[in-house]
């Protein structure tokens, strides 16, 4: 089986972050978003994979190339033209061979390898409040899906698709990615995948669905930090530092420098950070930064960012109140 990764998305949602570093190499719990799912498809047995890449893509290149001694084709997405677009530009390397697609700015709690020996194709899926904003799935008596609706305007079904994509018969998703663009079926102004999947449906394909438990949107600050808390549930890393307190759970690198500062809980200090004299919780503190005489809550720091604050001296009488924020 092989996977594809669309990571082509500009993350404007993560600005300034993503002016000049890729969405899916934001630092979450240590390492980045790509490196997270990458990571967990080669612990399902995946060995191939395609990467979809538009902005910033020789970037994306150049980790993925200087972390992985993998069989790794990247193809670039010119235009933003949907997602059903991204996973035609893929379509050259499907090979007529079974396909993982997972989208690039998402972490999942799922069992990879299970989905990966499903007899059927199958859509990973979740019970959601909001379907309008999604993809969503009909199913029958026997959880085949008979339907997909991409962000229906009238309530249809609350299982939403979640960004896992197991595909058994890639040469038929090729055939129908191929007529959406001829045809030139677009929905919301976008070439979408849930139209061609719907297509492979019509001409006999048959889709199950699996719930996907743990769900991590890593496109927006706040979801970011969400995600960052999840996988510091997960997953400690730290050592002692003289000096200081370490709250976890919180992944600090061990090359990061920790001085006279209170870390977590919630916080990830990546490679070659520095605090100083800071009190930091539910936060990130990325490669190379350093924030000095600082407290930071629900808070990211880009790489190679400097946060430097100062002491204040005062003096404080009966009932008063300081409050900075």
């Amino acid at each position: 089986m092989k996977a594809i990764i669309p990571v082509a998305g500009i993350g404007s949602r993560l600005r300034p972050h993503t002016y000049f570093l890729p969405k899916v190499l934001l630092n979450v719990a240590g390492k980045p978003i790509l490196q997270h799912i990458i990571d967990s498809l080669i612990s399902a047995g995946i060995e191939k994979f395609v990467i979809v890449t538009g902005h910033l893509g020789d970037d994306i290149e150049k980790f993925v190339r200087s972390k992985y001694d993998l069989p790794v084709e990247f193809v670039s997405q010119a235009e933003p033209l949907g997602l059903g677009h991204a996973i035609w530009c893929a379509s050259e390397h499907f090979d007529d061979e079974p396909l993982l697609i997972v989208l690039g700015d998402t972490i999942f709690d799922a069992d990879l390898k299970k989905i990966v020996e499903f007899e059927f194709s199958a859509l990973g899926v979740k019970k959601v409040s909001n379907p309008e904003r999604f993809g969503v799935v009909i199913t029958d008596s026997e959880g085949f899906i008979t339907k997909l609706v991409e962000k229906p305007e009238t309530f249809v079904s609350d299982l939403a698709i979640v960004g896992i994509y197991s595909i058994k018969n890639s040469h038929l998703l090729k055939e129908s990615l191929d007529e959406l663009l001829k045809k030139q079926i677009k929905t919301k102004g976008e070439f979408q995948l849930t139209d061609a999947l719907q297509l492979m449906l019509a001409k006999g394909e048959k889709f199950k669905t699996f719930e996907i438990e743990g769900w991590y949107d890593c496109g927006k600050p706040d979801t970011l930090l969400e995600t960052n808390r999840y996988l510091l549930a997960k997953n400690n890393h730290y050592r002692h530092y003289e000096g200081s307190v370490i709250i976890p759970p919180v992944y600090v690198a061990d090359d990061a420098k920790i001085e006279h500062s209170v870390i977590g809980p919630y916080t990830t200090v990546a490679s070659g950070a520095t605090v100083i004299d800071s009190v930091i919780r539910d936060s990130i503190i990325s490669d190379e930064a350093t924030v000095d005489s600082y407290l930071l809550e629900k808070s990211i720091v880009g790489n190679n960012a400097l946060v430097k604050g100062t002491f204040y001296k005062i003096n404080v009488g009966n009932s008063s109140e300081i409050n900075n924020v």
